[in-house]
């Protein structure tokens, strides 16, 4: 037999094996896909993340930061709104990943938009079929560790073209050699073929044109697998994604003549074809191929801003819809929040069988607030979590349009905090400084008369004494307005006094059984009446006289609001 006739039939026959691989490949992926996301449907997230994976995530939100209220970086740092993220976000996609952060640090004001987002996230949870569809396309698109996928907008807007005269030249060389060369003299024109490819592939990493293109080639991934999952959702008809599945299908229509092109360039979209993936690489490696397609992709996309961005907004909605549906089925108790119109008069919260969502054993606390609440208790006792508890369903409620609760209703708030402060040392600002630059932000805040929830963690807690209650308790006062709702935990019981006509008191108090402390975190109306930290003193051994001393005068200070003076005793 003809040795040409032979290469040609051991050509096709490992095409046709290659395409056979590639087959199963993709279907055995598929087949594992599926599983994952109905193993990891109403359960803890998996993920892991690496340390600046929320920074890189946080990008999209940044670009859209100064677009109305946001959760500003002390509250959402004070509430530990990093955790409660990663415990929501269940997430397949980068598109998903960004928009569900944006979402949670960019409550809603309006009670019909909540309710589409909540008819969006129920068709989900309600419709496994549909659920898992959604979640197989939009798993092609796949998660960025190079950036928000936000980030390529910017990214292609300002990449260089390169300059491909030596690539054509090298193609040239390859194409003679492979189609006239090996042809005339197989042999020696196998041997060639091979020096060529070494060559460029050498080439290809020490060149030029990969340095300047390496970082956008990512870009032009990322865009090729959502115009792939695009496709893949192009016969999608449910009702409840009927907005999401037009704006997409016209995104994907603006690019109908990159994807050729674009698979030159980088691979075939992330998702099901790793393997096919792996051989184009080696096909552009030897031919430059991607560095030939370069400038023509670039200028497609470069002027398409708002059309990627509308491609990552709707893919990332749905796929934050579905990352909720499994948060609340996730919950042991859960609610959706119930809205009261803001009349003028005094603002009132009402929950009942609130807990934290980031705590596993949670004990649940009620309260209906309305003006100022001053809580009292001793350290650990619960102070601390039950407030930053109070500010995450605020947010919970008007961004997810759930509640770690058993109900929820309030007005619709702005929420800002000052709890967990810390020196800036970068900066220069000592703690108390930090402390009253972080109050400052509230008490401009409110003097917008607009619905605001604020909670204050030991309210200047970084200066002396005197000092402190004087200036805590007129700013507290100053925070005592009709569209205002203050919480703050305080160790200073003379503020429970000073405040009592304008704020409510409630408290945590513990036990001590034996030489332990317990604490039953539950919440109780009034001061804080326990004297349980001048116990300790007398379990741990201290003289039995300073002791009684120290009782009697905390109890002399609350029946009479002034601390007695000590006595110098002669003799001593």
């Amino acid at each position: 037999m003809n040795p040409n006739v032979i290469a040609v039939l051991c050509a096709a026959g490992f095409v046709l094996l290659f395409a056979l691989l590639i087959l199963r490949e993709n279907r055995k992926q598929k087949r594992n896909i599926e599983r994952k996301v109905r193993r990891i449907y109403g359960n803890v997230p998996e993920q892991e993340y690496e340390t600046g994976d929320i920074e890189r995530i946080s990008h999209y939100f940044r670009r859209r930061e100064k677009e109305g209220f946001t959760i500003d970086d002390i509250t959402w740092n004070d509430l530990d709104m990093d955790r409660v993220y990663m415990l929501v976000n269940q997430t397949v996609s980068s598109p998903g990943e960004d928009v569900l952060y944006d979402m949670m640090r960019r409550p809603v004001f309006s009670e019909e938009e909540l309710r589409r987002r909540d008819n969006l996230i129920e068709f989900f949870a309600s419709h496994e079929k549909e659920r898992v569809e959604m979640q197989l396309c939009l798993f092609r698109v796949g998660k960025t560790r190079l950036g928000s996928l936000s980030d390529t907008v910017l990214a292609l807007k300002e990449a260089p073209t390169i300059k491909t005269g030596v690539h054509v030249a090298m193609l040239i060389v390859i194409l003679l050699t492979l189609f006239v060369v090996i042809p005339l003299a197989p042999l020696q024109g196998m041997l060639v073929f091979l020096v060529l490819c070494i060559g460029n592939v050498s080439a290809y990493y020490a060149g030029k044109s990969h340095k300047i293109t390496e970082i956008y080639m990512d870009c032009f991934s990322n865009l090729l697998g959502m115009l792939k999952t695009a496709d893949e959702m192009k016969n999608i008809s449910w009702k409840e994604v009927e907005p999401q599945m037009k704006a997409i299908q016209e995104a994907r229509k603006a690019f109908s003549s990159l994807r050729k092109k674009a698979v030159f360039v980088t691979g075939s979209g992330k998702g099901f074809d790793n393997f096919l993936d792996a051989f184009l690489d080696y096909v552009r490696m030897i031919t430059h191929i991607d560095f030939l397609a370069y400038n023509s992709v670039l200028r497609e996309t470069k002027d398409k801003a708002d059309v990627i961005m509308s491609l990552i907004d709707n893919m990332g909605e749905l796929d934050a819809a579905i990352s909720i549906a499994s948060f609340r089925e996730l919950l042991p108790l859960k609610c959706k929040p119930e809205f009261v119109p803001y009349t003028g008069q005094e603002i009132e919260l009402n929950v009942e069988d609130l807990y934290h969502p980031l705590i596993q054993e949670p004990v649940a606390n009620s309260i209906t607030a309305k003006g100022g609440t001053l809580v009292t208790g001793s350290n650990a006792s619960g102070k601390s979590t039950f407030l930053k508890n109070m500010a995450i369903n605020a947010i919970l409620a008007q961004t997810l349009y759930t509640c770690t609760a058993g109900f929820y209703r309030a007005p619709f708030l702005k929420v800002m905090t000052s709890m967990a402060l810390r020196d800036d040392i970068g900066g220069g600002d000592s703690y108390f400084i930090v402390e009253i630059k972080s109050l400052k932000r509230i008490l401009d805040e409110s003097k917008k008369e607009e619905p605001l929830l604020c909670i204050i963690d030991e309210v200047l807690r970084g200066t002396n004494t005197i000092e402190r209650i004087a200036a805590s308790s007129r700013i507290l006062s100053v925070l005592h307005k009709r569209w205002i709702l203050p919480f703050a935990a305080t160790h200073d019981i003379e503020l429970s006094y000073i405040l009592k006509d304008i704020y409510t008191n409630y408290h945590f108090e513990e036990e001590i059984e034996g030489n332990q402390v317990i604490f039953n975190y539950l919440l109780k109306e009034g001061m804080a009446t326990t004297r349980n930290a001048i116990r300790l003193l007398d379990m741990l051994g201290y003289e039995k006289e300073v002791v009684k001393e120290a009782s009697q005068a905390a109890a002399n200070f609350e029946r009479t609001g002034v601390w007695e003076e000590i006595k110098n005793k002669k003799g001593e």
